[in-house]
């Protein structure tokens, strides 16, 4: 949970839900962006809760977690095979990702946990017990509606967004409407192979994304290492990375897509310490 959830404990609300924009580095690839909608939600308890029911705080916050949430992904999906996985967060202890078996592969839908003592301390809440959940708005959309692409939701194409109406959604999916493709534009595929420098620290997947985001902006579909090998003799390491460049609205050029792949190697070599090969 953020900062600003103990803020809503000391007003007085001990279950609530809030939604909010998120900006972050992340890889590039069909299910993420670096802008999105994550949904939390908080559940506090009192001394008296666990007590009643002849449980510790940890077991009932724990326990009644794992129901609730079970219930929300039954209710999203229908019946359908789940497993808890163990995860770390900052802000719970223990921390758990839900995921779903969908499509024939494990789909994580959510992270959770109980919340850390030192939140609820902060809110004048110490003598009570806490969960906490957060989950990817889009990500959720693009599974409940087989939604391909995450790009899709910030395009101004109308073939797109009058598929969605209020109130379309059923529970476990019955009977529900799916996303129906419109058109697919041809990828343009870029490979870029570089050395690492041996000292450097700047690069990194992550801020490697965020340099081609920042260049080719929703024109990148994909980021993806392709290669990896350590030379003995340079005591160097490279990577090869290949680019999808495609737009969610019309066909790219060559000569377009070579300028944006021309920004990105000029940009590798000034800001990420790499040397081309």
């Amino acid at each position: 949970p953020p900062p600003h959830h103990p803020n809503l404990q000391k007003g007085g609300p001990r279950r609530f839900l809030v939604t909010g924009d998120v900006y972050r580095r992340d890889s590039i690839d069909a299910t993420h962006f670096p802008v999105f909608h994550q949904m939390e939600g908080v559940c506090v308890f009192e001394p008296q809760d666990w007590e009643a029911r002849q449980l510790s705080s940890l077991e009932l916050a724990n326990s009644e977690l794992k129901i609730t949430l079970e219930g929300l992904v039954r209710h999203l999906f229908g019946e359908i095979e789940m497993r808890w996985v163990d995860a770390y967060f900052p802000f719970t202890e223990p921390s758990y990702e839900l995921e779903i078996f969908f499509n024939g592969e494990w789909l994580e839908v959510l992270g959770c946990g109980v919340m850390q003592k030192s939140i609820l301390d902060e809110a004048s809440l110490g003598s009570h017990r806490a969960w906490a959940f957060g989950l990817g708005l889009e990500r959720l959309a693009m599974i409940l509606f087989d939604i391909p692409d995450i790009r899709l939701f910030w395009t101004t194409d109308l073939r797109f967004s009058k598929q969605f109406k209020a109130g379309m959604f059923r529970a476990g999916g019955v009977g529900m409407q799916k996303f129906s493709s419109y058109s697919k534009f041809p990828p343009c595929y870029k490979d870029v192979s570089f050395w690492l420098a041996k000292d450097s620290t700047r690069f990194t997947e992550n801020t490697l994304c965020e340099l081609v985001r920042d260049v080719a902006g929703n024109l990148i579909e994909e980021v993806k290492l392709i290669d990896e090998f350590y030379n003995p003799k340079l005591d160097q390491t490279s990577n090869c990375f290949r680019f999808t460049y495609r737009s969610m609205e019309r066909s790219l050029t060559d000569d377009e897509v070579n300028q944006l792949q021309e920004q990105v190697r000029s940009r590798l070599v000034d800001e990420l310490d790499v040397t081309l090969r």
